[in-house]
């Protein structure tokens, strides 16, 4: 298990500093930095992230990716742009290169945690059953599609025991629409001996509440996989700080 000074700043993986009228050559740390990064570190292993606001927990991620300047107006630069810490790991690559002092090794570093995060998620939910776990399923689904700023459908297939085999990300879309095709869905259901399914959808506008378009595209699903025999267990459609249940909300 790794011990606390693995927190130290490794050897540069990625470009140099971001900002580079602020950079210092190496060993050369001026000692007010130094000691605001080990009082962060300190407090993060002492108290954990609960303990500290979005954009102090977003210096602790800037650290390697920019380690010879402060890094507390970078952080606090992106908090302004995207809102809080989660909307900055999901903003787009190209939003953030936007965003001053912001170059590949910071974007990089940010999709690491972004992966890390998504993944631990993921492993709650895979192969395990999902109507005994649903709490986990939705904080995995708020985790990799609630603070997206384009729509995405995802397919969770299950088998005959409601565990989870494959989670699919059928289509991306824009602000407001996304692509699905009945067909293709059930047809992968097929392929993967599925018994059952939950679509999940995001509403980038944070309002989940389901459109018609919504309601009448997952009537289409429904009745295609009905005639296969395969179950449709729930759409959900997940917004910025809640989810819409199909099936609880009485759409199925």
């Amino acid at each position: 298990m790794s011990q606390p000074h693995a927190f130290n700043e490794a050897p540069f993986l990625f470009d140099a500093d971001e900002a580079p009228e602020q950079s210092l050559a190496p060993g050369r740390l001026p000692s007010y930095i130094r000691d605001h990064r080990k009082r962060l570190r300190e407090r993060f292993l002492s108290g954990g992230a609960a303990a500290m606001p979005d954009y102090e927990l977003l210096e602790l991620v800037l650290f390697r990716a920019v380690p010879r300047q402060d890094v507390k107006p970078l952080a606090r630069r992106l908090i302004d742009a995207f809102g809080d810490f989660s909307r900055v790991l999901t903003a787009p690559q190209d939003r953030l290169a936007r965003v001053d002092g912001v170059g590949n090794s910071v974007i990089t570093e940010l999709r690491i945690v972004e992966a890390a995060a998504q993944r631990l998620a993921r492993a709650r939910v895979m192969h395990r059953p999902v109507l005994s776990s649903w709490d986990a399923l939705l904080d995995y689904c708020h985790t990799a599609m609630s603070h997206r700023e384009t729509e995405m459908f995802r397919v969770l297939y299950l088998d005959r025991k409601n565990v989870l085999i494959a989670d699919e990300e059928q289509a991306r879309g824009t602000v407001d629409h996304v692509p699905v095709y009945p067909r293709e869905i059930v047809k992968r259901a097929l392929e993967l001996n599925a018994s059952a399914l939950i679509l999940v959808h995001n509403h980038p506008s944070g309002d989940p509440t389901p459109s018609e378009q919504d309601i009448l595209l997952t009537n289409q699903i429904h009745d295609a996989l009905s005639v296969m025999g395969i179950v449709l267990h729930d759409h959900l459609v997940i917004g910025k700080s809640r989810e819409t249940s199909f099936r609880s909300a009485g759409y199925l």
